[in-house]
């Protein structure tokens, strides 16, 4: 696959734009543009997610497992089942598992993460929870929080973004005060 650098250098817009119409044209990813999902919602985590990946299945080849993983989503017909799929069949936790949906169906999901926890005042223990039917009726809500918490008139993955925004610039705004001295939040 031939990547246009200039396009990945925004992330956001290559996944959001070039990646979300490829699978829905094709029905599956490739392991290059899952990763890209990957590496834009936790870098860190890449190499780890490749492992466990490659331990579930008989092949070494992440093409064939992100094609096969990727196209049962692409099958899939309810968003419960989509989600079902990511956490319990692949072992995805509700962070990684909401940023590769979210990517793939914007209107649909929404990003589980801290920093929209924290403005949304909640769901900070719904990462904790293994039971699959709690998760999905938690994140339900979640979603239904960040789209009532965001400005009228923005999309669901807009409101994602400003939730974040806000977070981000708030904590700029605590670590100046403090001289960037003291206890700093997680990224």
């Amino acid at each position: 696959m031939a990547v246009d650098f200039l396009r990945y250098y925004d992330l956001e817009t290559y996944l959001f734009v070039d990646v979300h119409d490829r699978f829905h044209r094709q029905g599956y990813l490739s392991a290059f543009d899952f990763f890209a999902i990957v590496v834009w919602k936790a870098n860190r985590a890449k190499g780890l997610i490749a492992r466990r990946l490659l331990a579930k299945t008989k092949t070494d080849s992440l093409d064939n497992i992100v094609g096969s993983l990727s196209s049962s989503l692409f099958s899939a017909q309810l968003p419960r089942e989509r989600l079902r799929i990511l956490m319990e069949d692949w072992g995805f936790q509700l962070p990684m598992a909401s940023a590769i949906l979210t990517v793939l169906w914007p209107a649909t999901f929404t990003v589980y993460d801290i920093r929209a926890c924290d403005q949304l005042g909640d769901f900070h223990r719904l990462i904790n929870w293994s039971k699959f039917e709690k998760v999905w009726q938690h994140y339900e809500l979640f979603r239904d929080a960040v789209s009532a918490a965001g400005p009228e008139g923005l999309s669901l993955r807009d409101k994602d973004r400003f939730l974040w925004g806000r977070s981000s610039a708030l904590q700029l705004e605590e670590d100046i005060a403090r001289c960037f001295q003291g206890p700093e939040k997680p990224t």
